[in-house]
């Protein structure tokens, strides 16, 4: 490639960056600030840091144009909320000050008294966003402090700033009606009334020295009606009228924008930022087609933003090079904020150095950009040693023994479609667990984890720094177990758990012991809020050499008559929270990981369990967005989940757990896992999955949750009982569990304590009306 005057000008960019800091410094200032430990101005003054900091380094690293606005102490969909005006009236009320910060926590956690916002995931991402609440009467007013304040921060440093907002269009295909509001109001219908709020943001943004400004519309990439899409293109007509305003840069992300394309390519707007990674390299032939963006700038997202393999630079440059015909202005950028990778491979000390070379985090991902910039501009003579670098690690990656394992492969090959099936149908299995496990009608239980103690992390810390010897460690596992244990048979739950002491995360667990998968040290992605994991690494051929769980929940059976419930993440989330390699198709990788599963499930069983629980919270976030892809993932995404269970006995009760997504969609799919019991998130949408389950006619027994996790409030009784009741009114009682909503390893165990004997108390309430019912 030589260098050409459209070249020439190629600028690098990234749409957003991860936020909590290399220590994780913003979740401890939040949490501090919850706690009463940290000032609301010494949390202003650490976020501020954080910015300053982040922007600094995209600027020295070679980027020429910084996002703000990207940053937020919870949720960048929550801070759209705040800057449109759209807070709910019982969250004002909440706070008795007058403290914006303490009304946007209340959104996002409640109070005692008022529930939060509902949250779900958002797209096909790990990450959940907080549901704006809107009705035929929400007020919309703009307060663009936030947005003007970060811009204003940035401007001061130097630097080339671009703010970035969610989309009025997403914002409400985000939405939902609010509490109370009549079934089948379109938030949609509130565009009109919303578009003025953006025009208001957008001026205080140009006053405040925005050139350009970039609105995020992710919701266009999935199937759109031709009533959604005339409101895009009516929602950017009157957008791009406005003459008090920045230039426009509208972004997509996650998949391609198909009928969505031409809409915004024809809109009076400046520039379109697209993704031409993974789902997304669809948009090239889609952009030819549509004749390109004539006039246009293009900011091509050719470094994906959500995985952390090395680009290929030969594949994105040719991308880049035929992207140089069809649009004013190229810039290379990521493919969508780099929120959803650690931050730096650098810091990983405990991988292998050329395992590493294949690896890219955010601080890697922004040096590719900039090199594919450079490249572009300048032509490969100017990237030429790191041409030749990249050519080098990828073909190390392509014929290292860690990805191919021919033992592991011959295994997955020789599968067949009776190895994913149990030997009976359900009427029989659950007629035989009934008469095994007794249990009472509305049985008691929980997800499976624990509050991890401070006594208990401490311990986890000591053993990595040498301070105490495996031994020690033990006996605190032990001693955590023997705690829960008792509390729950104190509380009257009926089925237990041990509670997953001796475990830091549901995925990272389990990876630590797998073959072909790697785990970090330092890899922390946010969550939600200030929830962090450390996503494993999934970078070979998947096996289990060895048992994983077996040892703790056989010990935890031992301490109790009760049924102990087995404890596994499925197939389907180990890959969803895992960075999955991208080297052969998901169904191999997802058919590995089953096998391996397989093993721990026999194991379990032949060790006493009588009751597993595999859980796929992750079934619903992993469909493809776009509905021609759903039936080929949702065939290799249940096959994985019965592959993991089909080999156990009739009387054996497999569990299964999902939460927080919509699952309206993948009700058959659901069906099709053909597990025994499913428990589901229900608090926070008000049972609204029981009717769901009921409507579609699932046949099999669920617990939809009465207590949500995700909020420090302790629900009384009465809720549970009445959330209980809603459920009762769709799920026969012969076929209701109570559960809380999700594990309990984030919350605090006075609240888990009071939560829990609530819920006992509300289904033996319940319980002790119903005909049959026993004790």
């Amino acid at each position: 490639m030589t260098s050409t005057s459209a070249a020439a000008a190629a600028r690098a960019t990234v749409h957003g960056y991860p936020r909590q800091g290399p220590h994780r410094e913003l979740k401890k200032a939040v949490e501090g600030y919850w706690k009463g430990r940290v000032s609301a101005d010494a949390l202003g003054n650490t976020a501020a840091a954080l910015r300053r900091d982040t922007w600094q380094q995209l600027a020295e690293a070679g980027v020429h144009e910084v996002p703000t606005g990207d940053f937020s102490y919870y949720d960048h969909v929550l801070d759209t909320t705040v800057m449109v005006g759209a807070i709910p009236a019982r969250h004002r009320a909440a706070v008795a000050a007058d403290c914006p910060l303490d009304v946007y926590f209340a959104m996002a956690r409640g109070t005692q008294d008022v529930a939060p916002l509902e949250m779900t995931k958002w797209f096909d991402t790990n990450y959940h966003y907080l549901v704006p609440e809107l009705g035929p009467d929400t007020v919309f007013a703009a307060d663009s402090v936030k947005q003007v304040t970060e811009l204003r921060e940035a401007l001061a440093l130097g630097l080339t700033a671009r703010p970035v907002l969610v989309g009025p269009v997403s914002y409400l295909l985000l939405a939902k009606p609010a509490p109370g509001v009549a079934a089948g109001f379109d938030p949609l219908t509130l565009l009109d009334r919303l578009l003025p709020v953006y025009a208001e943001v957008l001026a205080d943004l140009r006053a405040a020295g925005a050139h350009w400004v970039q609105l995020d519309e992710p919701a266009l990439v999935q199937d759109r009606s031709p009533a959604e899409l005339d409101a895009a293109a009516r929602a950017y007509r009157g957008l791009g009228a406005l003459t008090d305003r920045p230039q426009l840069l509208v972004a997509s992300y996650f998949d391609r924008l198909g009928e969505a394309l031409p809409v915004l390519a024809k809109a009076p707007v400046e520039g379109l930022a697209l993704d031409f990674t993974g789902a997304a390299a669809g948009n090239l032939a889609d952009l030819a087609a549509a004749g390109g963006l004539p006039g246009k700038r293009l900011v091509a997202g050719v470094v994906n933003g959500r995985n952390v393999w090395l680009n290929d630079f030969e594949k994105s440059l040719a991308t880049l090079g035929t992207l140089l015909g069809l649009a004013e202005q190229v810039d290379v950028s990521s493919s969508c904020s780099l929120l959803h990778v650690p931050l730096d491979v650098g810091v990983e000390r405990e991988i292998d150095p050329q395992i590493a070379r294949w690896l890219a985090f955010a601080r890697q991902k922004t040096a590719e950009v900039v090199t594919l910039a450079r490249g572009l501009s300048r032509g490969t003579g100017a990237i030429a040693a790191e041409l030749a670098a990249n050519r080098a690690d990828l073909a190390a990656r392509a014929r290292s023994q860690l990805t191919h394992d021919p033992a592991v492969r011959a295994r997955a090959a020789a599968v067949t479609d009776a190895d994913g099936r149990r030997s009976q149908p359900y009427a029989e299995r659950a007629a035989a667990q009934r008469a095994h496990l007794g249990l009472p009608l509305l049985p008691t239980t929980t997800i499976g984890s624990f509050p991890q103690t401070d006594q208990l992390r401490g311990a986890r810390a000591a053993l990595r720094a040498g301070r105490i010897d495996a031994a020690a460690y033990d006996e605190r596992i032990a001693a955590e177990i023997r705690e829960v244990l008792a509390f729950q048979e104190k509380a009257g739950l009926d089925v237990l758990v041990h509670g997953e002491p001796e475990r830091n995360d549901m995925v990272q667990y389990f990876a630590e012991q797998l073959t072909g998968a790697l785990t970090t040290q330092h890899g922390w992605v946010q969550s939600y809020g200030t929830r962090c994991v450390r996503p494993p690494i999934l970078a070979g051929d998947l096996s289990r050499p060895e048992p994983m769980t077996v040892r703790w929940t056989q010990y935890a059976q031992s301490l109790t008559d009760r049924p102990v419930k087995g404890m596994l993440t499925g197939p389907v989330t180990m890959l969803a929270w895992s960075f999955v390699r991208d080297d052969q198709p998901l169904a191999d990788t997802a058919r590995q990981m089953a096998l391996a599963l397989r093993d721990e499930v026999n194991d379990l069983e032949a060790a006493g369990s009588s009751v597993i629980q595999v859980d796929e919270p992750a079934l619903r976030e992993t469909l493809p967005l776009r509905a021609a892809g759903h039936a080929e993932y949702l065939a290799w995404a249940t096959e994985a989940f019965r592959l993991t269970t089909g080999g156990v006995r009739p009387d054996t009760q497999i569990h299964t757990h999902m939460c927080y997504a919509e699952f309206g969609d993948i009700l058959r799919a659901i069906d099709d896992l053909d597990a025994d019991v499913i428990s589901l998130e229900a608090a926070r949408s008000h049972m609204q999955v029981a009717g769901e389950l009921a409507t579609a006619g699932y046949p099999r027994e669920v617990g939809p949750g009465v207590y949500d996790i995700h909020s420090p409030r302790v629900p009384g009784a009465h809720e549970a009982t009445a959330l209980l009741r809603k459920g009762l009114e769709a799920i026969p009682a012969e076929r209701l569990w109570v559960n809380p909503d999700c594990g309990l390893k984030t919350r605090g165990w006075p609240e888990v304590r009071a939560a829990l004997e609530n819920l006992v108390a509300a289904a033996r309430g319940i319980r002790d009306g119903l005909p049959g019912a026993a004790s």
